[in-house]
This record gives C-alpha cells, structure tokens and sequence, in this order.
C-alpha cells in the first residue's frame, strides 16, 4: 500500500520533512519543487522550524491541490504554551504558510500529565475553521485516550526507528487499530535526535549491502513495513538524498532482513 487516507485526504506514505531545508533560499526551493515533481504530496513542518514555513510558501504557492501540510504548536521559546496562546501559533502558520487554514495540526506536548485544556484548544479552532484536521505528536497512550474523547484525531506523531524509540511499539500497534496514522520522527537520525545524521548500524549497513542501497534507505523501508497507516517524513536540503529517500518506499525487505533489523 503505497497511500493512506490522512483524515479525509489521501497521502504518499512517503512524505517530507521540512525542518531540515537548511537556510539557503534557492537550494530550499529546488528541493521543495522537486518533492513535489516526484510525486510527494505530505509536508511535515512547523512555524518553530526556523524559516521553513515560509521557504514553503515561495516555492510552493500557489500549492497543489492534493497537498497536504502538516504542522505542529505547542514549544515556544519559554517552553511550552498555555492554552489561551495556541490560537496565535496558529496564527503565525497561517501567516507564514500563506494559508485561510491548516490542513493537519499536532499538539506537540511536552511534560503534560493532561492534555486536555491545550487539546480542547486546538479542537475550539478546528470548529472555528482554521483547522481541518487535528493530531498528537510526543504523546502516550494516555494522551490519545483523553484527547479522542474531545475531538477526532487522524495521526500520532512521536520518535521511532530501527533500535530507538521503541517504547512506543504498542502506540504504533494502537493507532493502526484504530484506523490512525503514525508518523514517525527520528527514523533516520534514531540517536542522533536533532543533530541528524544517519544510525548506520552494523546490522542495518549489512542489510544495506546486501540490497545494495543506502542505509538511510534501509531505515525508511523499515518505517514502512511497521503497517499501512505508517508514514515517512524524512527530511534533507539535499536534492540528491531527496531523491534516494523517496526511492526508498520502493524497497522490499524480506522476512529475514526484518528479523534481523528488530
């Protein structure tokens, strides 16, 4: 299954992430016009992400109708915001976007027993329009239960990928039971978090060798073979691994080569 139905629009599972477009204008919009000359139409970004917002708007605007943009509130420079403050994070993704409203916005938590209040806000602007649809990202199962009984959710974003971030195992399990998306973060970097970079583990280069790709490539198929709701959004400012991340969801890995990943 090469798509998925993202609350009422329909996905590439392979998507990109923007926050590593790098600050380079020219070099951003080559890479942001190629993304979508390749066929991906699912953007994961946030106004947080220094310029990417709006390296997204010069070279996407006037945007394709099957494209979906993905955002994500919640930090801001003294942490995280309250919920009276989200309506303008908001704001400012429309602003910079270039938007009358978003098509998927994640609460992204941090150190919250509930998320009920900022969840409750976000649902609040989803009535008022400027929101289409609503996600979680950086949650429990916890999260998911007290926000589903709000207002619906369609995707779940937090770290995983071959050896790390496995503690959220049974949350990928649960929203595939659920019918919702999980969109990993981390699935490349694993370890090395922000600082990027690919986990090139003895185990996943010899998988790479014997397919005779790229690690990086090793680790997307991996992502994708977790189950049909599980996306990609790998990020680069490089139009080259643009190109070797997206060939990536043709990769077949056999049962052995799964067993042997983990």
């Amino acid at each position: 299954m090469r798509t998925w139905t993202l609350g009422d629009r329909v996905v590439n599972r392979m998507g990109f992430g923007a926050k590593r477009l790098g600050a380079d204008p020219d070099r951003a919009t080559e890479v942001l016009r190629r993304v979508v000359e390749l066929g991906v139409n699912h953007i994961d970004t946030a106004s947080f992400y220094g310029t990417a917002n709006e390296q997204i708007r010069r070279a996407l605007s006037p945007y394709p109708p099957d494209l979906v943009i993905a955002t994500k509130v919640g930090p801001t420079a003294d942490g995280l915001a309250r919920p009276d403050q989200l309506r303008g994070l908001v704001e400012d993704n429309l602003r910079q976007l270039g938007r009358d409203h978003l098509d998927l916005v994640y609460l992204r938590q941090q150190g919250l027993d509930s998320i009920a209040d900022h969840f409750g806000a976000l649902a609040g602007l989803r009535e008022a329009g400027l929101i289409r649809h609503l996600g979680l990202s950086n949650v429990r199962d916890t999260h998911l239960n007290e926000a589903v009984a709000i207002a619906p959710v369609v995707a779940v974003s937090n770290r995983y990928g071959i050896g790390f971030g496995r503690i959220n195992d049974d949350l990928v399990r649960t929203t595939g039971e659920r019918g919702l998306a999980f969109v990993p973060f981390f699935a490349i970097a694993a370890e090395g978090r922000e600082e990027g970079g690919v986990a090139a583990t003895d185990r996943v280069l010899a998988v790479a060798l014997a397919h005779r790709v790229t690690p990086a490539q090793v680790r997307l198929a991996w992502t994708l073979h977790q189950g049909p709701h599980v996306l990609a959004i790998p990020g680069t400012g490089n139009p080259d691994h643009l190109a070797e991340n997206v060939a990536a969801g043709d990769l077949r890995l056999t049962e052995d080569d799964l067993a042997r990943l983990g």
